[in-house]
Protein backbone atom coordinates (compact mmCIF):
# COMPACT_ATOMS: atom_id res chain seq x y z
CA UNK A 1 0.00 0.00 0.00
CA UNK A 2 1.41 3.43 -0.98
CA UNK A 3 0.37 6.87 0.15
CA UNK A 4 0.34 9.86 -2.14
CA UNK A 5 3.43 11.31 -0.47
CA UNK A 6 5.41 8.21 -1.36
CA UNK A 7 5.59 6.80 2.15
CA UNK A 8 5.65 3.04 2.24
CA UNK A 9 2.67 1.96 4.30
CA UNK A 10 1.19 -1.22 5.62
CA UNK A 11 -2.36 -1.39 6.87
CA UNK A 12 -3.12 -1.33 10.58
CA UNK A 13 -4.55 -4.68 11.64
CA UNK A 14 -6.18 -6.34 14.60
CA UNK A 15 -4.02 -9.23 15.72
CA UNK A 16 -5.17 -11.85 18.20
CA UNK A 17 -2.57 -13.25 20.56
CA UNK A 18 -2.69 -16.07 23.06
CA UNK A 19 -0.66 -16.00 26.25
CA UNK A 20 0.17 -19.13 28.17
CA UNK A 21 -2.26 -21.04 25.97
CA UNK A 22 -5.27 -19.75 27.87
CA UNK A 23 -6.06 -16.05 27.61
CA UNK A 24 -6.98 -14.46 24.28
CA UNK A 25 -6.75 -10.74 23.84
CA UNK A 26 -6.71 -8.34 20.90
CA UNK A 27 -4.00 -5.78 20.27
CA UNK A 28 -4.52 -2.92 17.85
CA UNK A 29 -1.50 -2.77 15.51
CA UNK A 30 -1.02 0.96 14.96
CA UNK A 31 2.74 1.26 14.57
CA UNK A 32 4.03 4.42 12.91
CA UNK A 33 7.74 4.71 12.18
CA UNK A 34 9.28 8.11 11.54
CA UNK A 35 12.28 7.35 9.38
CA UNK A 36 14.15 7.87 6.13
CA UNK A 37 15.13 4.84 3.99
CA UNK A 38 18.72 6.03 3.48
CA UNK A 39 19.51 6.55 7.17
CA UNK A 40 21.70 3.80 8.61
CA UNK A 41 19.89 3.68 11.95
CA UNK A 42 16.51 3.75 10.22
CA UNK A 43 17.62 0.81 8.07
CA UNK A 44 18.57 -1.03 11.24
CA UNK A 45 15.03 -0.71 12.60
CA UNK A 46 13.42 -1.40 9.22
CA UNK A 47 15.26 -4.73 8.95
CA UNK A 48 13.57 -5.85 12.16
CA UNK A 49 10.13 -4.96 10.79
CA UNK A 50 10.83 -6.86 7.57
CA UNK A 51 12.25 -9.92 9.30
CA UNK A 52 8.90 -10.58 10.94
CA UNK A 53 6.59 -8.91 8.44
CA UNK A 54 5.37 -6.57 11.17
CA UNK A 55 2.78 -4.14 9.75
CA UNK A 56 3.63 -0.46 10.14
CA UNK A 57 3.16 2.93 8.58
CA UNK A 58 6.27 4.75 7.40
CA UNK A 59 6.16 8.48 8.11
CA UNK A 60 8.71 9.65 5.58
CA UNK A 61 11.12 12.23 6.98
CA UNK A 62 11.94 14.92 4.47
CA UNK A 63 13.11 18.49 4.96
CA UNK A 64 10.18 20.70 5.85
CA UNK A 65 7.64 17.89 5.86
CA UNK A 66 4.80 17.53 8.34
CA UNK A 67 6.26 14.17 9.38
CA UNK A 68 9.58 15.81 10.25
CA UNK A 69 7.85 18.45 12.35
CA UNK A 70 5.83 15.79 14.17
CA UNK A 71 8.91 13.66 14.75
CA UNK A 72 10.69 16.65 16.31
CA UNK A 73 7.69 17.25 18.55
CA UNK A 74 7.64 13.62 19.67
CA UNK A 75 11.40 13.45 20.24
CA UNK A 76 12.90 16.93 20.70
CA UNK A 77 16.45 15.60 20.40
CA UNK A 78 15.72 15.50 16.66
CA UNK A 79 17.19 12.07 16.03
CA UNK A 80 15.53 9.22 14.21
CA UNK A 81 14.08 6.65 13.81
CA UNK A 82 11.22 7.20 16.22
CA UNK A 83 8.37 4.73 16.69
CA UNK A 84 4.90 5.80 17.78
CA UNK A 85 2.51 3.17 19.05
CA UNK A 86 -0.90 4.46 20.06
CA UNK A 87 0.57 7.53 21.73
CA UNK A 88 3.61 5.79 23.16
CA UNK A 89 6.88 7.18 21.80
CA UNK A 90 9.87 4.86 21.36
CA UNK A 91 13.11 6.45 20.10
CA UNK A 92 16.43 4.81 19.18
CA UNK A 93 16.78 1.91 16.71
CA UNK A 94 17.96 -0.63 19.28
CA UNK A 95 15.13 0.20 21.67
CA UNK A 96 12.61 0.03 18.83
CA UNK A 97 13.79 -3.49 17.99
CA UNK A 98 13.63 -4.47 21.67
CA UNK A 99 10.13 -2.98 21.84
CA UNK A 100 8.97 -4.98 18.84
CA UNK A 101 10.42 -8.15 20.34
CA UNK A 102 8.53 -7.52 23.58
CA UNK A 103 5.17 -6.26 22.32
CA UNK A 104 4.95 -7.53 18.72
CA UNK A 105 6.95 -10.77 18.61
CA UNK A 106 7.13 -12.65 15.34
CA UNK A 107 8.53 -15.94 14.06
CA UNK A 108 12.10 -14.57 13.94
CA UNK A 109 13.46 -13.99 17.43
CA UNK A 110 16.02 -11.21 17.09
CA UNK A 111 16.87 -11.30 20.80
CA UNK A 112 17.49 -14.74 22.31
CA UNK A 113 15.45 -15.88 25.28
CA UNK A 114 18.60 -17.28 26.89
CA UNK A 115 19.97 -14.46 29.03
CA UNK A 116 23.65 -15.07 28.31
CA UNK A 117 23.01 -15.35 24.58
CA UNK A 118 20.97 -12.14 24.73
CA UNK A 119 23.85 -10.34 26.46
CA UNK A 120 26.17 -11.43 23.67
CA UNK A 121 23.76 -10.14 21.03
CA UNK A 122 23.44 -6.81 22.81
CA UNK A 123 27.21 -6.53 23.12
CA UNK A 124 27.59 -7.00 19.38
CA UNK A 125 24.82 -4.49 18.73
CA UNK A 126 26.89 -1.97 20.75
CA UNK A 127 30.01 -3.00 18.83
CA UNK A 128 28.50 -2.17 15.45
CA UNK A 129 26.90 1.07 16.64
CA UNK A 130 29.85 2.39 18.66
CA UNK A 131 32.90 1.03 16.84
CA UNK A 132 31.74 0.87 13.23
CA UNK A 133 28.77 3.20 12.70
CA UNK A 134 30.06 5.99 14.95
CA UNK A 135 33.57 6.38 13.45
CA UNK A 136 32.12 5.99 9.96
CA UNK A 137 29.70 8.80 10.68
CA UNK A 138 32.45 10.95 12.13
CA UNK A 139 34.43 10.70 8.90
CA UNK A 140 31.40 11.61 6.80
CA UNK A 141 30.34 14.51 9.02
CA UNK A 142 33.90 15.82 8.98
CA UNK A 143 33.70 16.10 5.19
CA UNK A 144 30.67 18.37 5.55
CA UNK A 145 32.43 20.91 7.74
CA UNK A 146 33.82 24.15 6.33
CA UNK A 147 37.46 23.70 5.32
CA UNK A 148 38.72 25.90 8.17
CA UNK A 149 36.77 23.91 10.77
CA UNK A 150 37.97 20.43 9.85
CA UNK A 151 39.80 18.10 12.19
CA UNK A 152 42.28 15.82 10.34
CA UNK A 153 43.39 14.25 13.61
CA UNK A 154 39.80 13.32 14.42
CA UNK A 155 39.53 11.59 11.04
CA UNK A 156 42.74 9.67 11.74
CA UNK A 157 41.32 8.54 15.08
CA UNK A 158 38.11 7.37 13.42
CA UNK A 159 40.04 5.47 10.78
CA UNK A 160 42.23 3.85 13.43
CA UNK A 161 39.13 2.71 15.32
CA UNK A 162 37.66 1.24 12.15
CA UNK A 163 40.93 -0.60 11.50
CA UNK A 164 40.70 -2.21 14.94
CA UNK A 165 37.03 -3.01 14.51
CA UNK A 166 37.57 -4.62 11.09
CA UNK A 167 40.39 -6.80 12.43
CA UNK A 168 38.44 -7.89 15.48
CA UNK A 169 35.37 -8.71 13.41
CA UNK A 170 37.36 -10.68 10.85
CA UNK A 171 38.71 -12.98 13.56
CA UNK A 172 35.26 -13.35 15.11
CA UNK A 173 33.53 -14.22 11.85
CA UNK A 174 35.98 -17.00 10.97
CA UNK A 175 33.59 -19.64 12.30
CA UNK A 176 30.22 -17.87 12.37
CA UNK A 177 27.41 -17.34 9.89
CA UNK A 178 25.90 -14.38 11.73
CA UNK A 179 27.36 -12.05 14.34
CA UNK A 180 26.22 -14.07 17.33
CA UNK A 181 26.37 -17.52 15.73
CA UNK A 182 23.90 -19.41 13.57
CA UNK A 183 20.85 -17.21 14.17
CA UNK A 184 20.17 -13.79 12.64
CA UNK A 185 19.69 -11.27 15.45
CA UNK A 186 19.55 -7.67 16.59
CA UNK A 187 23.33 -7.58 16.12
CA UNK A 188 22.97 -8.31 12.41
CA UNK A 189 20.31 -5.63 12.06
CA UNK A 190 22.99 -3.23 13.33
CA UNK A 191 25.77 -4.77 11.25
CA UNK A 192 24.10 -4.54 7.84
CA UNK A 193 23.93 -0.74 7.43
CA UNK A 194 27.07 -0.23 9.52
CA UNK A 195 29.23 -2.35 7.22
CA UNK A 196 27.53 -1.05 4.10
CA UNK A 197 28.37 2.57 4.80
CA UNK A 198 31.68 1.87 6.53
CA UNK A 199 33.00 0.13 3.42
CA UNK A 200 31.86 3.06 1.29
CA UNK A 201 33.60 5.47 3.65
CA UNK A 202 36.79 3.66 4.65
CA UNK A 203 37.07 0.45 2.62
CA UNK A 204 37.44 -2.86 4.39
CA UNK A 205 40.85 -4.27 3.40
CA UNK A 206 40.59 -7.10 0.81
CA UNK A 207 42.65 -9.33 3.11
CA UNK A 208 39.82 -9.43 5.66
CA UNK A 209 37.91 -12.07 3.78
CA UNK A 210 35.67 -13.07 6.69
CA UNK A 211 34.32 -9.54 7.03
CA UNK A 212 33.69 -9.32 3.29
CA UNK A 213 31.90 -12.68 3.29
CA UNK A 214 29.75 -11.60 6.24
CA UNK A 215 28.94 -8.29 4.56
CA UNK A 216 27.86 -10.19 1.44
CA UNK A 217 25.57 -12.45 3.49
CA UNK A 218 23.98 -9.38 5.03
CA UNK A 219 23.39 -7.82 1.61
CA UNK A 220 21.76 -11.05 0.45
CA UNK A 221 19.47 -11.38 3.48
CA UNK A 222 15.95 -10.85 2.06
CA UNK A 223 14.96 -8.35 4.76
CA UNK A 224 17.99 -6.14 4.15
CA UNK A 225 17.84 -6.55 0.38
CA UNK A 226 14.32 -5.09 0.51
CA UNK A 227 15.35 -2.26 2.84
CA UNK A 228 18.36 -1.48 0.65
CA UNK A 229 16.28 -1.44 -2.53
CA UNK A 230 14.00 1.17 -1.00
CA UNK A 231 17.05 3.30 -0.23
CA UNK A 232 18.50 3.21 -3.76
CA UNK A 233 16.73 6.35 -5.01
CA UNK A 234 18.58 8.32 -2.33
CA UNK A 235 22.14 7.13 -2.92
CA UNK A 236 23.05 10.56 -4.27
CA UNK A 237 22.64 11.84 -0.69
CA UNK A 238 25.88 10.13 0.38
CA UNK A 239 28.37 12.99 0.85
CA UNK A 240 31.45 11.00 -0.17
CA UNK A 241 29.82 9.57 -3.28
CA UNK A 242 28.10 6.18 -3.29
CA UNK A 243 29.60 3.41 -5.44
CA UNK A 244 27.89 3.05 -8.79
CA UNK A 245 28.88 -0.55 -9.48
CA UNK A 246 28.20 -2.30 -6.19
CA UNK A 247 26.57 -2.13 -2.78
Amino acid sequence: MMRANGAICRPSIKTAFTRMGTTDYTLSMTLKLYAHPFSSYCQKALIAFEENGTPFELAMLETGSAASAECSRLWPLNRFPVLEDGGRVVPEATIIIEYLATHYPGPVSLIPTDLDAALNVRLLDRFFDNYVMTPQGNIVFESLRPADKRDPYGVEQAQALLDKAYLWLDARMADRVWASGEAFSLADCAAAPALLYADWTYPIPPSLTNVHAYRTRLLQRPSYALVLDRARPYRHFFPLGAPTDRD
